[in-house]
């Protein structure tokens, strides 16, 4: 008879617990990620707060806001170009304007403490 396999699965719970640190700026909330494995925790300081990812969603909705201004339909009439379709200031001016406010709020996001 084959015996059977008995392994025993480790268990991996996660939380995420915010600590305080008091400097001279005043108080900075850490996020820290503890990882349980078996019975040692490991514990991992995530990168980013709340406030970080809430910019980079800003910076994506700009820049997606204008990549919808910049796109355009078609010509009413196959016969006719009319070049002030085209060439609007929604699609030459103020579409490029928020894919380039959007970039950089991203950069600030990212290098923001």
């Amino acid at each position: 008879m084959a015996k059977a396999n008995t392994k025993k699965k480790k268990v991996i719970t996660t939380k995420t617990v915010k600590t305080e640190v008091q400097t001279g700026k005043g108080k900075v909330v850490k996020n820290k990620v503890k990882t349980r494995r078996g019975g040692s925790a490991v514990v991992k300081e995530l990168a980013f707060g709340k406030s970080n990812f809430q910019l980079v969603i800003v910076g994506l909705v700009l820049m997606a806001l204008g990549m919808i201004l910049m796109m355009g339909g078609g010509m009413p009439s196959p016969d006719v170009w009319d070049e002030s379709l085209i060439y609007s200031f929604r699609r030459i001016t103020l579409a490029p304007i928020l894919i380039i406010a959007g970039l950089i709020v991203e950069i600030f996001a990212i290098f923001r403490d």
